[in-house]
């Protein structure tokens, strides 16, 4: 008998990229942005551009900056060691810093991680991850947003029924539909793009107070966190932000917000594809392990459990914002793995949103039979309004809802128990109760949210 094969911690899942039970983010570029080598190479940036900042302010020599420079290879350092190792001081930074000191050697190893702290590392790491990550989010944005500008557009005119609380409301067209979620697109690249415009450096020292940078002979510590800031292209904080988590804050809003727009998108495009429904298709859906006839709307789906999921991560990033005294024990702690999390959920969204957008099929005739499904009663709102003038306000109130209840019970259409009634034998009745003719401003609100660039 064959023993099963012992797992390679080596080919583990932050490595590769990959997770059997994450579908929705395996195999994105956020995937690759965010696994233990991605962090493992920001952590040996943010050391190596500290010392560099060190060194163009005068504090390092300059053969120190590029003796840490070349030993910050990520190819040279085990990232399963330093996880493991990790236990003992509660980070990788401490087990990092001392296998970084020794690569670069005894002349220039002291000047590894001088002034420094764990947290400033970390935070700095994590910043240049979210950084790395957000620029590869946004190509997928603006690819759906594309997509989705060309669908309102050539759809600016397609009509189809309005729902609200799940039932037909009035007329509506899919140009619009696909505008609002055009918008959502919107919005939520400005936020990342804002947020990503503002990710700091982390640079205090061991209480937030650059103390040790003086003891070095900086004669100007403040100026340290810019040159740091220069060297990595990340901004420059005012303050140390240990305890002061606005930038962890504002990076989780703006993902949870991101995930949620492509949410919305994904639970119209799952109910429209419904099979009693069929107005909208994905371009290739997935297959069922049981029934071979079944096209599933996989993009869907896969979006809409990230953005279910979003919140949460993004809750436990919110209440890390309470973190006591200038260095905190546990709400910093818990900020990496959801952090993470969240950027790999968000990710994988965009790059299926951006797939979903672009092979998206609308089915206008489908649309079209539907706002039939009610018997006419779709264009009640205007009748209501159409008719009062001519019957009063009273009576047409009281004929629709008698009209209402007989054209189920008799099958007809609302425009044929219409004419039979004397009274509006000169109004043109095929025009008043043609849903395609009731739909409002739509077409010109769509023209209007497609001006946005």
């Amino acid at each position: 008998m064959t023993s099963p094969a012992v797992p390679d911690p080596a080919g583990s899942d932050t490595d590769a990229g990959t997770s059997l039970l994450a579908p929705g983010w395996t195999g994105s570029p956020a995937a690759s942005a965010t696994g233990d080598r991605a962090y493992l190479r920001a952590l040996l940036d943010a050391e190596a551009a500290l010392t560099r900042a060190q060194a163009a302010l005068g504090l390092a020599p300059a053969e120190a900056a590029d003796a840490v420079g070349a030993a910050a290879d990520p190819a040279a350092f085990d990232a399963h060691s330093l996880a493991e190792r990790a236990r003992g001081g509660g980070n990788p930074v401490i087990p990092l810093v001392a296998d970084l000191t020794r690569a670069v050697g005894e002349t220039y190893g002291p000047y590894v991680h001088r002034g420094a702290t764990s947290q400033d590392i970390l935070d700095t790491a994590t910043m240049l991850v979210a950084a790395r990550t957000l620029d590869l989010l946004l190509p997928d944005l603006a690819r759906t947003e594309g997509a989705l500008a060309r669908l309102a557009a050539e759809h600016r005119n397609t009509p189809m029924p309005g729902r609200t609380l799940t039932q037909h409301a009035v007329p509506t067209v899919f140009g619009l539909k696909a505008a609002g979620w055009r918008a959502l697109v919107l919005d939520a690249r400005d936020r990342i793009t804002a947020v990503r415009d503002a990710l700091p450096v982390q640079l205090g020292g061991a209480a937030g107070t650059l103390a040790a940078f003086g003891s070095y002979g900086a004669t100007d510590p403040v100026a340290l966190p810019t040159a740091y800031a220069g060297e990595l292209g990340l901004r420059a904080p005012v303050l140390p932000w240990h305890t002061l988590r606005t930038p962890i804050a504002d990076l989780a809003g703006a993902l949870a917000f991101t995930a949620g727009a492509l949410g919305k998108i994904a639970v119209d495009v799952l109910t429209l594809s419904r099979t009693e429904i069929g107005e909208v298709a994905e371009g290739s859906g997935g297959g069922s392990s049981a029934m071979p006839h079944k096209a599933n709307p996989v993009r869907s789906t896969l979006i809409a459990a990230a953005a279910r999921r979003a919140p949460q991560l993004a809750a436990t990033l919110y209440g890390s914002l309470a973190a006591e005294d200038e260095r905190p024990a546990g709400a910093w702690h818990a900020e990496w793995e959801p952090l993470r999390d969240l950027l790999r959920l968000t990710g994988g969204a965009a790059r299926d949103a951006a797939e979903l957008a672009e092979g998206l099929r609308v089915r206008p005739g489908v649309m079209r039979a539907h706002l039939g499904l009610t018997h006419g009663l779709i264009v009640s709102e205007r009748l209501s309004a159409e008719l009062a003038p001519v019957l009063g306000r009273a009576r047409a109130k009281e004929l629709l809802t008698e009209l209402a209840a007989r054209a189920y019970a008799e099958d007809r259409s609302l425009g044929e128990l219409l004419a039979d009634v004397p009274e509006l034998r000169d109004l043109d009745l095929a025009d008043l109760t043609d849903p395609a003719r009731y739909t409002g401003a739509a077409a010109a609100l769509t023209d209007r949210a497609l001006e946005r660039r």
